[in-house]
């Protein structure tokens, strides 16, 4: 069985700055780790192969710094990785990225089972695993808490909002994992030994079937951010003394209609 797995570096801290002209995150020279929510879809691949065989591939949409979570990945026992990194994917909306990750797995090769976290800790949308499958064009199941291989496919157990609901899909498919399906195994020294000269394949734009730049990036992306800024945090406090502290704070509750 063949496994493909999308992992993504998202920043390390939530303090990142953000490009007023763009609404992209300024990820240049900010510590980045792997999304904590890819690891239970690593993690899942990883079981399947050790139970069933096969390989595991990881791939990431970033820049040349996200081989680091590649590797990271090798750490854990995956077998190949690869970082599609072209500037003219940059600024990409959860459309252009579904497709631009669609593309670049067909660049790849052939997969039985794509296996996509439940959302990344930087974007929050959860849109990004379905609409890779859409765009492949094969069937899907999202908030998987349970998978269990088949026939010639999976039975996925989907959280839904009020109830719980199991799916068989055929291979191809895809799935995205909830948190509470596996506990991730940490990364193995050993293996970090063994894969200390392991290749980590670089792809651009010009590996993809579809090589036309105006469905990528900021052009492709079928949304724009209007307007993006931090939160104010700004706290004001007063100390009150003496007997009618009560009355004080009914008065100023009022006054401010909270009451």
């Amino acid at each position: 069985m063949q496994i493909f797995v999308c992992i993504k570096q998202v920043p390390a801290t939530n303090k990142v700055q953000v490009d007023e002209k763009t609404g992209v995150l300024k990820r240049s020279g900010v510590a980045g780790k792997m999304n904590p929510y890819d690891l239970y879809a690593l993690e899942t691949a990883l079981r399947l192969k050790e139970a069933h065989g096969g390989t595991v591939t990881v791939g990431t949409m970033g820049p040349p710094q996200a081989q680091a979570v590649v590797r990271e990945a090798y750490m854990m026992g995956a077998d190949e990785g690869y970082v599609f990194s072209d500037r003219r994917l940059g600024g990409a909306d959860v459309l252009a990225t579904g497709y631009t990750l669609s593309q670049a797995i067909r660049s790849v090769g052939d997969f039985d089972l794509i296996l996509c976290g439940r959302q990344t800790t930087d974007g929050d949308t959860a849109q990004v695993g379905p609409a890779i499958a859409e765009y492949l064009g094969i069937p899907h199941a999202a908030w998987v808490s349970r998978l269990t291989l088949r026939g010639d496919g999976v039975d996925a157990e989907q959280q839904l909002q009020d109830t719980v609901e199991t799916v068989h899909m055929p291979f191809p498919c895809l799935v995205t994992v909830e948190q509470d399906i596996y506990v991730p195994r940490l990364p193995s020294l050993k293996i970090a030994r063994e894969i200390a000269d392991k290749p980590v394949h670089m792809l651009g734009l010009d590996a993809f079937p579809d090589q036309d730049e105006s469905h990528y990036g900021l052009t492709g992306s079928a949304t724009q951010v209007e307007r993006i800024f931090p939160p104010e945090n700004e706290v004001q406090h007063e100390i009150w003394e003496g007997g009618d502290s009560a009355d004080r704070l009914f008065s100023l509750l009022k006054a401010q209609k909270y009451v």
